[in-house]
């Protein structure tokens, strides 16, 4: 039996391409966070509380993924780990989804809470606070946006930073309307809007990093396909133990066993399948293992 390797030109992780933007985002929204908090204490606005929570979350889980990007980088040359640490890319998401989820639903039980008496909001201070909040999000969002595509750690502080802008958005909404009518509920109505924009997004990044864990096939990867695309090949009777699943973002991996016909050639049928792996699944990490006709009796695959 044979085996072939193939893998892609060695180029830089989504992670850390984008390391530098996360350590902007990261410093501005830790400095506003505390200005936020001081502010949402001296006016009395459960709205500006929860966009500072959610600013905290933001701060707490950019922090997560930079962690994970240093670790996972520094952990590459250790022979024991011999996929590194990358999946703590997809770690660090997973926990952003549950903190953001935990926030959200803190904000909205306490929202019901304040409908029985809407507590008097300074609406003056409040208003200019949340605005130096959207400028600051809106730069961070702009930062974080085209990492977000390439990386589920990435997209979890995107999206941490898209409920913060959502948050003064609706800030400077519930502001305005007290200014100008005095009615106090518009508080607690943008904190319950916020909230519930929020979780869906929250969930659908969870689910997204627990199908990493559980080594499901990407989700643009139908497994049947590349099956089919492998047992096309000249020189290819069967596939067997064919395996796809994602690392962490951007990089996935697929191993399978070839059975080859007489007369196949080797290095012509590796070849083939890197190719088609690669530029019609973008799978840039393949192991395959080819078994001449000779080999049939001595591969049972895999007994779990």
């Amino acid at each position: 039996m044979g085996a072939g390797h193939a893998h892609a030109t060695p180029q830089a992780w989504a992670g850390e391409r984008h390391r530098r933007p996360l350590w902007l985002a990261f410093g501005m929204l830790a400095v506003y966070m505390v200005v936020q908090a001081v502010a949402a204490w001296l006016t009395g606005s459960l709205a500006l509380l929860s966009d500072a929570g959610h600013m905290f979350t933001d701060v707490l889980g950019i922090g997560m993924a930079l962690a994970a990007i240093i670790a996972a980088g520094r952990a590459s040359n250790d022979p024991q780990r011999t996929f590194g640490l990358y999946r703590l890319e997809v770690l660090a998401a997973l926990a952003n989804a549950v903190l953001l989820s935990g926030v959200a639903i803190f904000v909205l039980v306490e929202s019901v809470r304040r409908f029985d008496d809407p507590p008097e909001v300074a609406a003056g201070p409040m208003l200019v606070v949340a605005v130096g909040g959207l400028a600051v999000n809106v730069v961070a969002f702009l930062l974080l946006r085209s990492g977000a595509k390439e990386s589920i750690n990435l997209r979890g502080a995107y999206l941490e930073v898209l409920g913060d802008l959502l948050g003064s958005v609706g800030v400077i909404i519930a502001a305005s309307v007290i200014a100008t009518t005095g009615w106090r509920y518009a508080d607690p109505i943008v904190a319950v809007v916020v909230g519930l924009l929020i979780l869906p997004r929250t969930w659908k990044l969870a689910l997204a990093a627990g199908r990493v864990l559980v080594q499901a096939a990407p989700a643009h990867v139908e497994v049947a396909l590349v099956r089919e695309r492998l047992a096309g090949l000249d020189g290819v009777t069967e596939v067997h133990d064919l395996h796809v699943w994602t690392l962490t973002s951007g990089m996935e991996v697929a191993s399978a066993h070839l059975n080859l016909g007489e007369g196949a050639d080797v290095a012509a049928v590796l070849a083939a399948a890197r190719r088609h792996l690669h530029d019609d699944f973008g799978i840039e990490h393949a192991t395959l293992q080819v078994e001449p006709p000779s080999a049939e009796r001595l591969c049972h695959g895999t007994s779990w």
